[in-house]
């Protein structure tokens, strides 16, 4: 299982795997700002800010997917 993932995450070029890096630490400090305990306007700021980061990303990364195939289609290549 280890060898799966490591490989899997090693096919990723490095923006990809920057990207959910980058989705896997705002979603998991949004779920830790939701359990803190913190005023209930304080944690509305920090949990929507926090969820609206990974969001952002996460639309990002899918805009660079269908960019990418759409040029892979473009040049008649398939992978």
């Amino acid at each position: 299982m280890n060898s799966t993932l490591t490989t899997t995450l090693q096919r990723l070029d490095l923006e990809t795997r920057i990207q959910y890096g980058l989705m896997f630490l705002f979603g998991g400090l949004c779920l830790l700002a939701a359990i803190a305990p913190l005023e209930l306007l304080v944690k509305a700021v920090i949990v929507s800010t926090l969820f609206g980061f990974t969001a952002g990303i996460w639309v990002s990364h899918l805009v660079q997917i269908v960019q990418q195939a759409a040029e892979r289609q473009q040049s008649g290549t398939t992978q």
